[in-house]
């Protein structure tokens, strides 16, 4: 038995990223792209660059290669690219094909049994050992400063980035709304499976100390009286004169008091600097509702 999981990323950061990475000398040379039982054609899939690598090349540069595959990359690996005619670009009309590949990569997604997102590390370490019954050992850290963090793009280039890459922005628009669905759903499930341990550990108390009170009650009455006798006079034990005045109703008061506070205390603060889950979500709600148990 195994399961699908994956990590999307902002889509602009990781362009940048993988831009980076290959400005460095890196290649996807050992990568085969077989597709359908076959890898693609030198006609289906150009490369960008001639020589062994494409080492220091310009942002511009890499931005206008038509067969760049770090265009749209996370949406191309999550479809099934059989649907489209795997690398061959005439099987289609591109509008069709894009919006294929686009639903083919958010249904793949719904249905994986985790998903994570790199911009909520905790979020993505909590539904994970949630899912899976598994813990970390150590927290994950949320590192705000990368390689492509640390590069200066003005708006233009920024919105290009985007357009070169706008089936990745559809579907992590998607992803983070479904991923912060599958986070509120694992919150609400633990607040209520804690609710409950605290309303069976209040009924565990009070019948241990009203069964304790009765036991020493009885058992101080029983040197002048027989059992049967103190049952006949005082059938009823609430009405015993010996206990005192409201006794069940503070108990009960004092119990609920004391689980409250604790609520209070375990209830986590607010703070603007942390991340924070959003209240809203989309349309996709009862899509995601009826699907709990597939990917979980």
């Amino acid at each position: 038995n195994f399961h699908y999981i994956t990590i999307l990323r902002d889509p602009v950061s990781r362009y940048l990223s993988e831009w980076r990475h290959v400005q460095r000398g890196a290649t996807w040379k050992a990568s085969l792209h077989v597709c359908d039982g076959r890898p693609p054609t030198s006609e289906e899939l150009p490369s960008c660059y001639t020589g062994d690598d494409w080492s220091g090349c310009p942002l511009k540069e890499f931005m206008d290669c038509p067969y760049n595959l770090a265009n749209n990359r996370q949406v191309r690996m999550l479809s099934d690219l059989t649907l489209v005619g795997c690398y061959n670009l005439s099987v289609m009309p591109e509008k069709q094909r894009n919006k294929v590949l686009l639903e083919s990569a958010k249904s793949n997604l719904k249905h994986m049994a985790f998903f994570g997102l790199t911009e909520f590390q905790r979020k993505t370490q909590y539904l994970f050992e949630k899912t899976f019954n598994m813990n970390f050992i150590s927290p994950f850290t949320q590192y705000n400063t990368t390689r492509a963090s640390s590069v200066e793009i003005n708006e233009e280039i920024q919105k290009r980035i985007e357009g070169l890459n706008f089936l990745d922005m559809e579907l992590y628009s998607y992803a983070k709304d479904l991923f912060l669905q599958r986070y509120q759903f694992m919150r609400q499930k633990e607040h209520q499976e804690a609710r409950r341990k605290r309303q069976e550990q209040r009924k565990f108390l009070k019948g241990r100390f009203l069964q304790t009170h009765f036991q020493s009650q009885s058992q101080g009455q029983g040197q002048s009286q027989n059992p049967s006798q103190n049952q006949s006079q005082n059938p009823n034990p609430n009405a015993n004169p010996n206990l005192p005045p409201n006794l069940i109703q503070n108990l009960t008061q004092s119990l609920s008091q004391n689980s409250s506070q604790k609520e209070n205390r375990a209830r986590p603060k607010q703070n603007p600097g942390q991340e924070q889950p959003e209240s809203n979500t989309s349309n996709g709600t009862h899509d995601y509702i009826g699907s709990v148990e597939k990917w979980r």
